[in-house]
């Protein structure tokens, strides 16, 4: 433990990184040995999914521990309300020192007032969310997009390529995309990739934490998100890969595809390097023992998958996020099947810190699963976007709809999810859409079409 008797903790949030998609899964063949040394000596959840599969939406649940019904942000046209606690700002008023890179994702309102300006220090509104410090930057689509509404920099990350002479070379990639299907090889240097520019800046933070108190720094990568932009080196690293196809996919550009899917798995490869580079520094301050790690994501990525691509639908490859957790009060070497969502681990941060639970707060601590318990810590998790509630209990799912009737998947028997099981479960989707009803307000079961 920190100095104070609580652990520091190392978050890592990428973007858009699907659960499936790292070297545990041995049906593919992707390098993530970071991920895999940290899962074993820690803790593996298989069924973990997002409380929503948009990026606004999911953070605003991680940051108030609530669900998405009750997050009060409910697309990505909304801001995080300033007046809804976070548990940055609970950390921060216990003692730690709260530090966090990247893409934070929680002013995503692009018709407020001083929308899309992070300030060219990345500072706006960290102090107001409870940061300490840090440095708030542009996601890749958000970057090129206010770079060329202003004529300039609006945020930190595109202030550091303008002040290399490459601002207007990643704003001009960023316009041809579409013909690349979203992947291309950038001309930036190693050093400017965004994901490699912010790890700097989070070893930064890191290097300058003080001894005699607990931090708490969050690593917001901007991949593996589309644009799926890879450097020369991170390209010729998978040039060769055989990665399988997206499922039921009839796109007839079958090496645009395979592309789309290389440096899908290139950017998480490139993640992972820099896992290891803060896992070695921490090592390096002798923390590494009193310090929880964390992995996991704010939602998946379709991948091609039924014609798909990103987040936003009911479907497992966008709803199920990766949950690594290894560090103190972790059982080595357990693998978790209970379900769980994103923003239980806000509930298990605090819990962990000493510090009691938000006003309002919906997830659920995850110590007893991380110290190998046997009971499971929920029977159901659920999730929502829009038109559409989910339930999931680790097997079955049950998507709620307001237009079309709702649906019932086995993903143990079915994980594709292209087979309704209502009619010979019924049990099992009652069970489900109580759930629903219970974390999402009532009228979803009566509302769904087709009913």
């Amino acid at each position: 433990m920190s100095r104070d008797g609580v652990p520091n903790i190392l978050f890592f949030l990428p973007d858009q990184h699907r659960w499936d998609w790292t070297g545990l899964n041995p049906e593919l063949p992707l390098r993530t040995p970071n991920l895999v040394r940290l899962a074993a000596r820690g803790a593996v959840f298989r069924h973990a999914i997002t409380p929503s599969p948009l990026c606004a939406p999911a953070r605003a649940c991680l940051a108030s521990g609530r669900d998405y019904d009750r997050c009060r942000v409910p697309d990505n046209h909304s801001n995080y309300p300033l007046d809804q606690p976070t548990y940055y700002q609970a950390l921060r008023r216990g003692g730690y020192r709260v530090a966090g890179v990247g893409k934070f994702d929680l002013h995503k309102d692009t018709r407020a007032p001083g929308a899309m300006d992070w300030g060219l220090d990345g500072s706006r509104l960290l102090p107001e969310w409870g940061f300490t410090e840090g440095i708030d930057n542009e996601g890749k689509m958000d970057g090129s997009a206010s770079y060329r509404a202003a004529g300039r920099a609006r945020g930190p990350y595109l202030a550091y390529l303008a002040s290399r002479g490459l601002a207007e070379t990643y704003v001009a990639e960023h316009a041809g995309m579409r013909r690349h299907m979203g992947a291309y090889v950038t001309a930036l240097p190693e050093e400017a990739y965004c994901d490699n520019w912010l790890s700097d800046n989070g070893l930064l933070f890191l290097d300058g934490f003080p001894r005699d108190c607990p931090w708490h720094l969050v690593v917001n990568f901007t991949g593996p998100h589309n644009p799926m932009d890879v450097t020369a080196r991170m390209h010729e690293c998978w040039a060769e890969a055989l990665l399988p196809g997206p499922h039921a996919n009839e796109d007839r550009d079958r090496e645009g595809l395979l592309r789309n899917r290389r440096h899908y798995a290139a950017m998480i490869e490139n993640i992972d390097r820099q896992i290891g580079r803060f896992l070695a520094r921490v090592e390096e301050r002798g923390e590494l023992a009193n310090t929880l790690v964390v992995y996991a994501s704010d939602h998946g990525e379709m991948l091609g998958d039924h014609g798909l691509w990103g987040k936003g639908t009911w479907r497992q490859a966008a709803v199920g996020i990766p949950l690594i957790v290894a560090g103190p009060g972790v059982r080595e070497g357990v693998v978790r099947e209970d379900p769980v969502s994103l923003h239980d681990l806000t509930a298990t941060f605090l819990a962990l810190a000493g510090q009691p639970p938000l006003p309002g707060m919906d997830a659920v601590d995850l110590r007893p699963a991380l110290a190998g318990g046997d009971r499971p810590v929920r029977r159901e998790v659920t999730s929502g976007l829009g038109d559409w509630r989910l339930a999931y209990d680790g097997r079955f799912k049950l998507v709620l709809r307001n237009t079309s009737p709702p649906l019932l998947f086995d993903l143990e028997n079915d994980p594709w999810e292209e087979h309704d099981r209502r009619s010979d479960c019924p049990g099992r989707a009652a069970a489900l859409a109580a759930a629903v009803e219970r974390d999402c307000g009532g009228g979803w079961l009566a509302g769904a079409g087709g009913r």
